[in-house]
């Protein structure tokens, strides 16, 4: 083969991903990227969009790949395949091991080539790295075409580097540098090759360093630097929330990668801890994503919760663009830094096109206050809660029922802006589009919890006319969407009301989220249970985003017959809420089943067939991996089957009702926060009860509140 001719295409291979801060890498198996939706970014920009690591012109063969159970290194083995003679003898197949060894710090990619020769007698290997750089934008790599781009300047070809520069239509020059620890025999645009000797049982290493700027020759001092630094951040991030920990081994291992994953997501942003959304396509701040992640965790990890609050405040919106779809007092839904958002080619630089998100915000600072009793900064986040609230008020005011309802600024905004935003997620039942605006029945719900959060936080700061305004004010709503949105002949609430105040009698999961809010009156609420029960919208690992029967069913459709995990982690809390433990377990069991054929690691979603004897659900291809709200899920679930929470005013536990998943007869909480102490509780099942044993780490007297 020329080394001019093009590599052979290689089948799809599942990607491995790792991220620090705003940086992330996403490779094959071999730890090679092929430009397709890869690379290494960096405020969503590819840096790195080929690199390729062959011996001769073949690829090695793959021994194994591994991310580390912290989630800071990539490691993938290999061994050659057979060789011709480069100034000695040939190499047969499998005596050269090859370990490629990587991890990300300060915005640069480190890389280590280890090369050990088990043959008996010397080699030579010819190294080939193939790499490019082409500045893509991350909606680029996601398939959005431009007019125009900016210029490519000449690479800069150095001793034992090469830059990259790309010029943007937005001003900014932006730089990619690949430097190596050793002078390449030849080097190129777009490859170097060294000639890699080893002596029989000999090994030798290459280092590698990538990312935007200038920095120092890469070595093995600076490889082993890098690396305890990253290890270490990483464990101070798991560090900062309580742990769970059971005996049952394959539970503990999801428990574990599912901390992991909402280490390696999150990102310390000068307001604090902030989960990014998933890898590859939303890995940065989305206001939903991370408002439902931080609840999911709160029990555990009350601070995460301090820091969305405080980044979303931040971002609030002060002024109206239709194009942004921003008003003010609106909470952002997603930011992006890329040069098509810089340019005013997309919306989304920051976007506030989320219905749910403003509503989301506020339910969340209410939780946080009761879970941490912290008033002082609550009073900080005042100011924005008001405007939050009266964006909603002033919104629901304009609907003829007092919904809260959405209907995009302009034609580059998304169509459907609550959590199922693709654009065919919202329907009738004969499955014909409903014209706007468009009142979703969880966004409801929502509004409904933020009236009651925002009662409860007036009250706290002595406003007390103001707080039975807004508990008036939830009472109306809940009546209202008890009105309009029951369908008494299914027994079931429809998923939203149209432009022309008809009712989409359209059975789905959003039904099951608006237990979550705790608006349903109990006997609809048991119909509702009952449902989420029924094979239509089980499927058996995991509540279907829509009931299979229903018009634009389609259990491989992003948001209409799918499973997502955190959707059913909602439902599940709903259930809990209500008292359906039974079905809170059953459900738990499925979400557990469902992370053992997936490694460990729930995704995004995944298809919502139906469970088939023997075999595993199957994977919906582009789901994002890891993902936030996802890898959130099981400590939801958790917390769903105890019926645990913290009332912060007193530092009272209180226990509903608890419940240990099937299979799972102990479990340890070690460390949670609890005012300024840290308690340990163990709670094991005994018989049919669980008992529930606190220990305090500075000896104080533990409350448990528990109804059985």
């Amino acid at each position: 083969m020329s080394t001019d001719d093009p590599l052979p295409a290689r089948e799809p291979l599942r990607l491995h991903a790792l991220k620090r801060g705003d940086t992330f890498v996403v490779s094959d198996p071999l730890g090679d990227i092929l430009g397709d939706g890869d690379g290494l970014f960096d405020d969503d920009t590819r840096l790195l969009s080929r690199f390729r690591l062959l011996l001769g012109e073949t690829t090695p063969s793959l021994l194994s790949t591994a991310i580390s159970h912290d989630n800071v290194f990539f490691t993938a083995n290999m061994a050659n395949r057979p060789l011709p003679p480069l100034g000695g003898h040939s190499l047969p197949e499998g005596v050269i091991h090859i370990e490629r060894r990587r991890f990300l710090w300060q915005r640069h990619l480190h890389e280590r080539l280890m090369f050990t020769n088990y043959g008996q007698t010397p080699a030579v290997v010819p190294l080939v790295l193939l790499f490019a750089a082409d500045f893509h934008d991350m909606f680029e790599v996601r398939g959005s075409r431009r007019a125009a781009r900016g210029e490519m300047a000449p690479p800069d070809l150095r001793e034992a580097a090469i830059c990259f520069v790309y010029r943007g239509l937005d001003g900014v020059e932006r730089q990619s540098l690949t430097a190596f620890s050793a002078r390449p025999v030849a080097l190129s645009a777009e490859r170097a090759e060294f000639h890699i000797d080893l002596a029989p049982d000999g090994s030798s290493a290459l280092y590698i360093a990538i990312g935007p700027g200038e920095e120092p020759a890469p070595s093995p001092e600076r490889f082993r630097a890098a690396a305890a630094q990253a290890r270490a951040s990483m464990w101070r991030e798991r560090r900062r929330a309580a742990r769970l920990a059971t005996p049952t081994r394959l539970f503990n291992a999801w428990i574990d990668r599912s901390a992991a994953d909402l280490a390696l997501l999150t990102t310390e942003l000068p307001t604090g801890p902030y989960p990014y959304a998933g890898i590859p396509w939303f890995s940065t701040t989305f206001g939903r994503d991370a408002i439902i992640t931080a609840l999911q965790t709160l029990w555990l990890d009350p601070r995460l919760a301090q820091g969305v609050l405080a980044f979303l405040a931040k971002n609030q919106a002060t002024d109206i663009s239709a194009f942004r779809d921003a008003e003010p007092g609106k909470i952002m839904h997603e930011a992006r830094k890329g040069e098509m958002t810089a340019l005013g080619e997309l919306p989304f630089g920051h976007y506030y096109g989320g219905v749910d998100t403003t509503p989301l915000f506020l339910i969340l600072a209410g939780a946080y206050a009761e879970r941490s009793g912290d008033l002082a900064f609550i009073a900080t986040l005042w100011p924005a809660l008001l405007a939050a609230i009266g964006w909603i008020e002033r919104s629901a005011d304009q609907h003829p029922d007092g919904f809260l309802a959405y209907a995009r600024g302009a034609a580059s905004g998304l169509a459907n802006q609550g959590w199922k935003d693709s654009e065919d997620s919202v329907f009738h039942a004969d499955g014909r589009f409903p014209e706007g605006p468009i009142a979703l029945v969880e966004v409801q719900g929502y509004v409904f919890a933020a009236l009651r959060a925002m009662a409860d936080l007036a009250a706290r700061r002595g406003e007390i006319a103001q707080a039975e305004a807004w508990r008036a004010r939830a009472e109306a709503l809940r009546m209202a969407v008890e009105a309009k949105f029951w369908m008494p002949d299914a027994g079931l609430y429809g998923i939203a009301v149209d432009g022309n105040g008809a009712l989409c009698r359209v059975p789905a999961s959003n039904a099951g989220q608006l237990l979550f809010s705790g608006l349903p009156a109990p006997e609809r609420a048991t119909r509702v249970a009952r449902h989420l029960q029924d094979p239509r919208f089980d499927s058996g690992w995991g509540i279907r985003t829509l009931a299979r029967g229903a018009a634009r069913f389609n259990p491989m459709s992003y948001h209409n017959g799918s499973v997502w995990p955190h959707d059913t982690a909602l439902c599940i809390a709903g259930l809990a809420r209500y008292g359906f433990q039974s079905a809170v377990t059953h459900f738990t069991a499925q979400m557990f089943e469902a992370a053992v054929h997936f490694d460990m690691r729930l995704p995004e979603l995944f298809c919502g067939f139906p469970r088939a004897p023997g075999e595993a659900p199957i994977a919906y291809p582009v789901a994002c991996l890891p993902q936030a709200w996802s890898a959130g899920s099981v400590f939801m679930l958790l917390q769903s089957c105890l019926g645990f929470t913290v009332e912060g005013w007193q530092n009272d536990i209180r226990l509903d009702r608890p419940m240990l998943p099937e299979g799972v007869d102990f479990l340890h909480l070690r460390g949670l926060p609890l005012g300024k102490d840290r308690i340990d509780l163990v709670f094991e099942r005994t018989g049919t009860q669980i008992a529930c044993l606190p220990r305090s780490h500075n000896g104080a007297a533990v409350s448990i509140t528990r109804r059985d």
